[in-house]
């Protein structure tokens, strides 16, 4: 594959997760990841600004789904509903492949406590956006950051339960994730 090619990006997002699940985390460098993709160190560079990262492209698209998504929800939505939006906004951007991602991604994280801790940011900014799209609706902030929380425990859970289905249905994680969202939504009822 030529350095001129397009999908940059994509190739280096899928060269890392290869690597990584291949040798693991720590072992595994810029210029591998790099020459896995055929391109160049200075190309990873400027998609990425370091190995970690490349491991959680699209963070920034998923928090912005989300808020869209809880955004569009009709006015008299109650929080969770909005959230649900937001959750069936974002599951269904996504792909056959990112389902494919989801077990290799696993693994490096399982390898690497600073994968680990970044994976903890990923659900931080996540629900912040949640967050800050519930705000914006006029959601009280105790209640929007408790739905938020909901919102992002429902996208784990759900992802965790697609990537160990056995079909490539894509719209089996927003069915997944909305029954986790109605599970939690039940658990919590339950603590009064």
């Amino acid at each position: 594959m030529g350095r001129w090619e397009p999908n940059a990006r994509m190739r280096l997002v899928r060269a890392a997760i290869d690597l990584c699940s291949e040798q693991g985390y720590d072992v595994t460098t810029v210029a591998q990841i790099a020459e896995r993709a055929g391109l160049t160190k200075a190309t990873f560079f400027r998609h990425f600004p370091d190995k970690r990262e490349v491991l959680f492209a699209g963070q920034e698209e998923h928090s912005a789904l989300l808020a869209a998504g809880i955004g569009s929800a009709p006015v008299d939505a109650s929080p969770l509903e909005a959230v649900a939006t937001g959750l069936h906004t974002l599951t269904a951007s996504f792909t056959a492949e990112q389902r494919a991602f989801g077990p290799r991604i696993d693994r490096a994280l399982a390898t690497s406590t600073e994968l680990q801790e970044r994976d903890a940011l990923k659900s931080v900014g996540l629900a912040a956006a949640m967050t800050d799209a519930l705000l914006a609706r006029g959601v009280a902030e105790p209640t929007a950051r408790l739905a938020a929380e909901l919102g992002v425990l429902a996208v784990k859970q759900g992802y965790a339960r697609w990537g160990a289905g056995d079909r490539d249905d894509v719209e089996e994680f927003t069915r997944h994730a909305l029954a986790a969202l109605d599970d939690l939504r039940a658990a919590a009822a339950s603590l009064s």
